[in-house]
């Protein structure tokens, strides 16, 4: 870096020190969105290794998939969470695109995940996008899709209603609230394809399952899904 942008940023950060996602405290120079003791201190699932793992399972007897995974464990008050609320609600698209990347390139050595051809991201409503600005699972499946080299589709799968929060509803509630807003648009380019359903969450999979149902109708589809992190259970 030139020594004069090198003094300038080492100014700047006197007054706007770049901070850790995860547990807000000031990042070194060398490190981007997250600090190097979170990185390696996230409580990784390793799902992907795993192919008949805890997301796999959720989906038995209800959707047919190929693969699932979660790239890390959430739970309240832990620092995936609040690297997710930085994302969602605080504009931090960055980090959504950084973790993204990193788990793109686990997906990519994974055997279950290597033959990947589109990424297509669990859509927001386009009100509810407006006003946030960004749908966080698409920023979360660019970042994958860097690593993994491979497209992102969001003209496909559209969703059609407006819904309430799933976060305090239950499982049967959230299925209700979401099982028939989402719609197919112009499929036939994903048929006989390897696709990858990303979300940021997963925790009873209501939204996923509605996701697939409409995916499920493309001839020849093979759907995987992947997650940034997966409430403990």
């Amino acid at each position: 870096m030139n020594p004069f942008l090198s003094i300038l940023n080492d100014f700047f950060s006197l007054f706007y020190p770049r901070l850790c996602m995860a547990c807000n405290k000031s990042l070194f120079k060398h490190e981007k969105c997250i600090c190097s003791h979170c990185q390696y201190h996230m409580p990784k699932t390793n799902f992907h290794l795993d192919k008949e793992n805890h997301i796999t399972q959720m989906f038995w007897g209800r959707v047919v998939i190929h693969s699932a995974a979660s790239y890390y464990f959430f739970s309240k008050g832990s620092n995936v969470q609040h690297m997710i609320h930085q994302l969602k609600y605080k504009g931090q698209k960055d980090i959504g695109l950084h973790i993204g990347s990193l788990y793109g390139k686990e997906l990519s050595k994974s055997p279950f995940f290597n033959t990947v051809e589109c990424i297509i991201p669990v859509p927001m409503h386009h009100k509810k996008q407006i006003k946030r600005g960004y749908n966080q699972s698409e920023i979360i499946a660019k970042g994958i899709a860097q690593s993994m080299n491979v497209e992102v589709d969001t003209g496909t799968l559209i969703k059609t209603t407006k819904t309430e929060s799933q976060t305090k509803k239950s499982k049967f509630n959230r299925w209700e609230n979401v099982k028939e807003v989402f719609e197919l648009r112009n499929p036939d380019h994903l048929q006989n394809k390897h696709i990858l359903l990303v979300d940021d969450v997963i925790t009873t999979g209501a939204t996923i399952e509605s996701c697939i149902n409409n995916l499920a109708k493309i001839p020849g589809i093979k759907i995987s899904i992947a997650t940034l992190a997966c409430a403990y259970h």
